[in-house]
């Protein structure tokens, strides 16, 4: 794997999205244009056969501080690339399959402001359940995935005729899977059918880290995906590319979710977002006063960037361009933590305690492996 290039700074670390960004690297294995981008591992530029696999929340720099854990991962050649922002898998698997940044497709988080509702948009769902019919998928976001090619999907059979696939894996061919030996054998059937391009999804590593956060089970966890890559790779056929991402990283935060201060949200109508980039919306007549009282309390602190939406966009986190149809889903002030800790939406519930988080703009989420081998 490739050293780490990102400078660590005090700022935000916004995308490049006219470069080594996760939104580039479909349109660059499919479009094939000459000359690669630099940033695209070389096994991947002549292969004449690609399998793009990716592991949801494996941080390049949890991957880096775990080598010794996946000797086949350690084993590809690559770098790290910025996921966008925010380090969310609802975005950043739209920007993945759809080619574009945030701003573009509009889903601009995890609980996203929409009309009247905050929706959840990986369960596609409102505080009223299901939210299918109320908010079509279409409404959201209309792209096609992968430019309108129909390419096979190979990702949990569970998630066939979710909101959320709607939204970001429009138009494919779905191939389910609920283990992963079914993975690595729908991956091996359809490179054999002669496929050119396979998409596959594992989820495993997500969920152990914010169940269990980056300790035992998560090392466990990383060593189960090295051998799932093993695995997938050894059922390449010749000249066959095996390309590995991720959509994000994750910050241990555990017991550190803080409530938003009584002072903040006495201007405050509505939250959206996440916990590491919770987005405030303010209450009519109130905008001034929730960026003062937001500034003051978490600027002092220095536990979060405090932003405006003008600022937001104006710094391009979701891209140079942000459409009027994005615009609105976002709130009038957004904390996105510095800090491993997280800001609190009593309305955003789950089965458990999440330990491991992401969503805002530090490096440890926002830079994740792109990493190839070519058999």
């Amino acid at each position: 794997m490739g050293t780490l290039a990102a400078a660590r700074t005090d700022d935000p670390l916004v995308p490049d999205y006219g470069g080594a960004c996760l939104s580039n690297l479909v349109p660059a294995l499919l479009e094939r244009v000459r000359p690669a981008p630099a940033w695209l591992p070389a096994p991947a530029v002549e292969a004449s056969q690609v399998v793009l696999l990716v592991l949801d929340g494996l941080g390049f720099e949890q991957l880096d501080a775990r080598r010794r854990l996946a000797p086949t991962l350690g084993s590809m050649e690559g770098q790290p690339i910025s996921t966008v922002a925010p380090s969310s898998t609802a975005t950043a698997l739209c920007s993945l399959t759809l080619g574009c940044a945030p701003g573009d497709h509009g889903v601009v988080g995890y609980r996203m402001h929409v009309a009247s509702d905050v929706l959840n948009v990986l369960r596609w769902q409102t505080a009223g359940g299901d939210a299918r019919q109320s908010i079509p998928p279409d409404d959201i976001q209309g792209r096609p995935a992968f430019g309108g090619r129909r390419l096979p999907v190979v990702t949990r059979a569970e998630f066939a005729d979710t909101g959320f696939t709607a939204a970001h894996l429009g138009g494919v061919r779905f191939c389910g899977w609920r283990v992963t030996s079914t993975l690595v054998t729908e991956v091996r059937r359809l490179l054999a059918a002669g496929e050119p391009f396979v998409y596959a999804y594992y989820d495993g590593i997500d969920k152990v880290a914010h169940e269990y956060g980056l300790g035992e089970h998560y090392e466990a966890e990383l060593a189960a995906v090295d051998r799932l890559v093993a695995d997938v790779a050894s059922v390449l056929p010749p000249g066959t590319a095996l390309v590995v991402t991720a959509d994000h990283g994750q910050v241990q935060v555990g017991a550190s979710v803080r409530a938003v201060d009584g002072d903040v949200m006495a201007h405050v109508a509505l939250l959206s977002g996440e916990g590491r980039l919770r987005w405030l919306h303010a209450r009519a007549g109130h905008e001034q006063e929730l960026v003062d009282a937001a500034r003051s309390c978490y600027g002092d602190r220095e536990e979060a960037w405090v932003r405006t939406r003008d600022e937001v966009v104006a710094e391009e986190w979701f891209g140079p361009k942000v459409s009027e149809a994005a615009t609105r889903r976002l709130g009038d002030v957004v904390l996105a933590a510095r800090h491993p800790v997280a800001f609190d939406d009593p309305a955003d519930t789950g089965p458990y305690r999440l330990q491991a988080r992401h969503g805002s703009l530090t490096a440890a989420e926002m830079l994740v492996p792109l990493l190839a081998v070519q058999a």
